[in-house]
């Protein structure tokens, strides 16, 4: 599988295959690299909630904004819980979570929107990020999956709002981005359990047992079994093999960094007139 995701600058990646379908799209996702953040921040941490100076991060986000000439008056964030909630967004909520928290869609982990110059953001550093893009009718959402999104199903749940929508499943492309990977990733026999709600005898196991109640999971193939469940084509798939773990020179990792570290931000929008 090629990969979805090529760096542009180093700053972001960029989801190249949905740029040369549409030019107008501008989808991608934030390395740690070229910001003004200092200590465990280093240095382009986007995330307003993990300890940062306010001025460090508004200042990451408006050079990125600069970068993608994107303007941050038109980007759209959220409090993020670890929930399946979704909303959906309009032009009345441009600069919602941009420049701060407290204005960010509260105990929401999935945005998406039918409407032109607008920027969906979602901040990561383990989690699965997943891009949703119907090209032919100018949807885009974005959502946030931990294990517990994962396991409640939050693709699921923007599959079905699409759905609501009118979007033919035919019509829909997903890439599942940068995370954590299987052997980064030890999770316990509580977290199995709620695994094995979305396992069935047809179903290649997303996870591995390496001794006794601790497992290596793979949250990204786990995902692209609840989307291909979901009615999603595997053809209309794409899964990065970048880990924010691994990957150290380019991504913060909160299970590496033990807890204390940036975010990079997942990001989705069409430009247009």
């Amino acid at each position: 599988m090629i990969e979805p995701f090529q760096k542009k600058e180093e700053e972001f990646f960029i989801i190249e295959k949905w740029n040369n379908i549409n030019s107008n799209i501008v989808a991608g996702f934030t390395t740690k690299n070229g910001g003004n953040s200092i200590n465990d921040y280093y240095s382009l941490n986007c995330g307003f909630h993990v300890g940062d100076e306010l001025s460090d991060v508004q200042n990451n986000r408006q050079q990125l904004a600069d970068k993608l000439n994107f303007s941050i008056d038109n980007w759209v964030g959220a409090e993020q819980t670890h929930g399946i909630q979704i909303e959906k967004i309009n032009e009345i909520h441009r600069g919602k979570g941009s420049l701060n928290y407290s204005s960010s869609f509260l105990h929401t982990d999935g945005l998406y929107t039918d409407k032109k110059n607008i920027l969906l953001t979602l901040c990561f550093a383990d989690c699965v990020p997943l891009y949703f893009f119907a090209p032919k009718l100018n949807m885009i959402g974005i959502a946030h999956a931990g294990w517990k999104g994962t396991v409640n199903g939050i693709a699921k749940e923007m599959i079905e709002k699409w759905k609501d929508e009118k979007i033919p499943l035919t019509e829909i492309h997903v890439v599942i981005g940068p995370s954590i990977c299987k052997e980064c990733y030890i999770v316990d026999n509580h977290v199995i359990s709620k695994v094995n709600k979305w396992i069935d005898s047809t179903t290649n196991l997303p996870y591995k047992e390496i001794t006794a109640g601790q497992y290596q999971l793979d949250l990204r193939k786990l995902n692209y079994t609840v989307l291909v469940k979901s009615g999603i084509s595997p053809e209309n798939i794409s899964i990065t093999k970048y880990c924010t773990s691994c990957d150290h020179n380019e991504f913060f990792s909160h299970r590496r960094d033990s807890g204390k570290t940036g975010r990079m931000l997942s990001f989705i929008g069409l430009k247009g007139d």
